[in-house]
């Protein structure tokens, strides 16, 4: 890998990073979003959509706006607010990353020809790729979306897979009903673990398992076939 190579790398994490840390300083601002939002009647479900639609790619923590909806809209509708927000964020940051990004991905991989055959290993497990990563807790994610921008896996796989959510959706919005208050999430409260909790961190930690395990089976076969393809074949 070349200097410059590195040098870019560097740079758009340290972006990444800063465009992270903005978002997380931006917590104080919810009490006046939720009266906005509030004050817009029977459009209010459709109005925190389009913020968390529009938050998601801006990094802001999908937790965070998942305990605004159960704080704002109560458990069932909240649950369905954030989970449609999610799903059109998480589209949102994917297609910015496939687009803006993966071009260059794409002209690095090519001069890897080893990197590139993993990545088409895993763009064929596209859908259960997605569906574990959705349920482990490793990757935040508002972060997974753009990292599954630059992979082929396809936008079809992230809709397919938007299922894997709803588990973090419930638990999150849940506690955002309970603690009932815009202006106390906005601070940080957070309502004692449950078993609920633990559960759902025992599922991800067996989905990063699964993850590891799947992507080195595919990477193995992936290399395999690779070596066994003349060098000028793509």
């Amino acid at each position: 890998m070349t200097a410059r190579t590195l040098g870019r790398a560097a740079l758009g994490a340290l972006v990444l990073l800063g465009v992270l840390v903005i978002a997380r300083r931006q917590a104080h601002h919810l009490p006046a979003l939720a009266s906005w939002v509030r004050a817009q009647g029977m459009l209010a479900s459709l109005a925190y959509i389009a913020i968390y639609a529009v938050a998601v790619p801006l990094l802001v923590p999908g937790s965070l706006l998942t305990l605004t909806a159960g704080a704002l809209f109560g458990v069932w509708l909240g649950a369905l607010v954030a989970f449609c927000g999610a799903v059109v964020g998480s589209s949102n940051a994917f297609l910015v990353s496939r687009y803006l990004a993966r071009p260059w991905v794409e002209s690095w991989a090519h001069r890897h020809p080893r990197c590139s055959a993993i990545d088409r290993a895993v763009a064929q497990e596209g859908t259960r790729m997605v569906f574990l990563l959705r349920l482990t807790p490793l990757v935040p994610f508002t972060v997974l979306n753009y990292l599954l921008g630059l992979t082929r896996i396809r936008w079809r796989d992230m809709i397919v897979a938007a299922p894997a959510m709803l588990p973090g959706t419930f638990l999150y919005v849940y506690y955002g009903h309970v603690i009932g208050d815009v202006t106390a999430v906005a601070v940080g409260v957070r309502p004692p673990r449950t078993s609920a909790q633990y559960a759902l961190l025992a599922v991800g930690v067996v989905a990063a398992a699964l993850i590891a395990w799947r992507i080195s089976i595919v990477a193995r076969r992936a290399l395999a076939d690779a070596a066994l393809r003349p060098s000028g074949e793509a």
